[in-house]
């Protein structure tokens, strides 16, 4: 968990800071440094100290210190990474949720509609994330739930209806043709387009 900065624990991070700093100064590029200490807050009666990671960056815009709460075992630099990671998916998948799924709209003054409204958002979004997996290996892979509808979804196509089938006639002039025909295919399984 990320902790703010006190004066404690600035004192505890200066050393690391000044040679963040120097490293900086001597190489000219971004110079990242971690450490951790046994760390117990005062005021807000923790029962025990933690393990405490410090990240001493110095770079062009100057000194970026930061601290993260841990329980976890390994090298300072590794726990560390890990947290932002962790941070940056969760934070993604919140935003692709409300933004591009629009599940920020609950504007029912009642419980159970507005209820059953994220119920489908979050539908919605088990669908947009099967999509992204089926984009494996594309430029899409990693792509934003925005991005996805609007090269995927949100395309111009004459539908066509038989007894049998369903006939989907996309523009020869869509840009991403190709890559909605091989997703279509991985989310279809063995079965051919004919």
């Amino acid at each position: 968990m990320g902790f703010g900065t006190n004066v404690r624990l600035i004192k505890k991070a200066a050393r690391l800071q000044r040679e963040a700093k120097r490293r900086y100064l001597r190489t000219g590029k971004k110079t990242r440094l971690f450490w951790w200490v046994r760390y117990k807050a005062r005021r807000r009666g923790w029962p025990r100290a933690y393990r405490m990671l410090i990240k001493a960056e110095h770079a062009e815009l100057g000194a970026n210190v930061r601290f993260v709460v841990t329980n976890l075992q390994g090298r300072p630099a590794a726990l560390y990474d890990r947290y932002v990671q962790r941070g940056e998916s969760s934070e993604n998948s919140i935003k692709d949720l409300k933004r591009a799924l629009k599940a920020d709209r609950l504007s029912c003054h009642r419980f159970w509609p507005n209820q059953f409204r994220l119920l489908l958002h979050a539908t919605a979004y088990v669908l947009m994330y099967m999509l992204r997996r089926a984009a494996r290996g594309t430029e899409l892979a990693v792509a934003q739930m925005d991005t996805l509808r609007l090269r995927l979804l949100k395309v111009g196509a004459q539908v066509q209806s038989t007894a049998r089938r369903v006939w989907l006639h996309l523009a020869s002039s869509h840009p991403w043709s190709k890559l909605w025909l091989l997703v279509a295919h991985r989310l279809l399984g063995p079965r051919p387009f004919a």
